[in-house]
């Protein structure tokens, strides 16, 4: 392991800044966000959970302020979640309020209702999503018949590979309770996985927590709240190349040579974008055990959307993992799509992508990758939380993964929230694995 130090004090203070900017920028894209004409739509149970073949009825709201407010073009569609519609047409409020009758559901899934209304040539969106017997749902991908000796070739060939681990002391960023540093090292094929490791400082032994990221190219910022709580934290990125250059790099690489790496060499399960991903995480825990601060035991794994996949994938690999959580996980049941339902991010079989990825070579690979067939093997405690209202990582998805598990599992779920999270899930998941950490 080897430590530099940059030279150049206005290069800190400059990167500092930029880390404290994009730290607010983060947090602020994680907040709710408002509508102007806000649209309510709601299942007529508290919990908006069904049985199958139980009426529903979504009780709609239009209002600004908290006041009805005259609306043009109303509309709706009931449909099960990412299908074709089952019900629509337009929508006659009176004092802003409509009730829509449903059917229900005969097999377990979701039911969701979308309202569309148009506000001075503006059009706002709504939806609520009834659960029709969630616990039930089954995958529709294959577990591969040598789903485990692949991944064990994997990460015997990983351990052929020395770690080769660097770390860059960044005094600015460092705090009186935590230290920052830059890290990367060694994974497959001669790249390397790059992250912001935050230490407390205090010279004691720390459990561990392994951050995964959700999809996308970014610079990361590490974080310095759970170390100064008492943990080892490691924040990484997936794509092989570091974390703290200019915004412009990544966006240009998102629209770029990255565009669209979740199906790059899908063809191949040898060379797939993901292998190099899943094995990645495993090198960073080998990089957090290796961390003399570390107390020898205590480690988990967490994450949102991708990063929720990964946290499943990781510890299902990687028995170092004691604990994980794992935030509405996408890669989940992606095959759903070819047997009539909604299938996880990131949609490969579904629209214009099933003209190019729908052959079976591409399946096949797709085995060996959904979280789903980690869910069957996992044997980590975990915790999970997760809304109905999820656009990008539908829930039928993630809880065809879910109902797999079983290691010890709880589930923390608010039915309105979609492909975000209220603090209260952020606060009790954090409270849920420092408990766990720190036994």
């Amino acid at each position: 392991m080897t430590f530099s130090f940059p030279h150049s004090a206005k290069k800190l203070r400059l990167f500092a800044l930029f880390s404290l900017l994009i730290g607010f920028s983060q947090l602020s894209l994680a907040q709710l966000q408002k509508q102007y004409i806000e649209i309510s739509v709601a299942p007529n149970k508290t919990d908006w959970n069904y049985q199958l073949g139980e009426k529903v009825e979504f009780n709609v709201s239009v209002t600004q302020s908290g006041r009805a407010v005259a609306v043009e073009n109303v509309r709706y569609v009931v449909k099960e979640e990412k299908m074709a519609p089952i019900q629509e047409g337009p929508l006659e409020l009176r004092d802003g309020k409509a009730i829509i009758p449903a059917s229900g559901m005969k097999i377990p899934g979701f039911l969701r209702c979308e309202v569309f209304a148009t506000v001075d040539g503006k059009e706002y969106r709504g939806l609520g999503t009834a659960a029709f017997e969630a616990e039930k749902i089954q995958p529709t991908v294959k577990m591969p018949t040598d789903f485990e000796s692949f991944w064990n070739a994997g990460k015997a060939d990983l351990a052929k590979i020395p770690l080769e681990s660097k770390m860059i002391h960044m005094a600015e960023r460092s705090t009186d309770a935590v230290d920052v540093y830059h890290v990367n090292f060694r994974n497959i094929g001669n790249s390397r996985v790059y992250g912001v490791l935050t230490v407390p400082k205090g010279g004691g032994k720390y459990p561990a927590i392994l951050q995964v990221p959700g999809a996308g190219i970014r610079p990361y910022s590490g974080d310095i709240s759970k170390a100064a709580r008492g943990a080892i934290v490691l924040q990484i990125g997936i794509h092989g190349i570091p974390i703290d250059m200019p915004q412009e790099v990544y966006t240009n690489l998102s629209a770029g040579a990255l565009s669209g790496y979740p199906v790059f060499n899908i063809q191949d399960k040898d060379i797939y974008y993901y292998k190099r991903v899943y094995l990645g995480c495993i090198r960073a825990v080998d990089f957090l055990v290796s961390l003399p601060q570390y107390d020898g035991e205590n480690l988990g794994v967490q994450g949102g959307s991708q990063g929720g996949a990964l946290s499943i994938v990781t510890a299902a690999l990687d028995s170092r993992v004691k604990y994980l959580v794992a935030l509405y996980p996408a890669l989940s049941d992606m095959t759903g799509y070819l047997n009539g339902r909604a299938g996880g991010w990131p949609h490969i079989f579904t629209g214009n992508n099933l003209n190019y990825y729908n052959f079976p070579k591409a399946i096949e690979t797709i085995g060996y990758y959904d979280v789903v067939n980690f869910a069957r093997i996992l044997k980590t405690p975990g915790f999970y939380s997760w809304g109905y209202n999820d656009d990008t990582c539908p829930p039928t998805s993630y809880y065809a993964a879910y109902n797999q598990i079983k290691s010890p599992k709880e589930v923390f779920v608010i039915p309105e929230t979609g492909h975000w999270t209220y603090p209260e899930q952020g606060v009790k998941s954090d409270n849920w694995l420092f408990e766990k950490l720190k036994k």
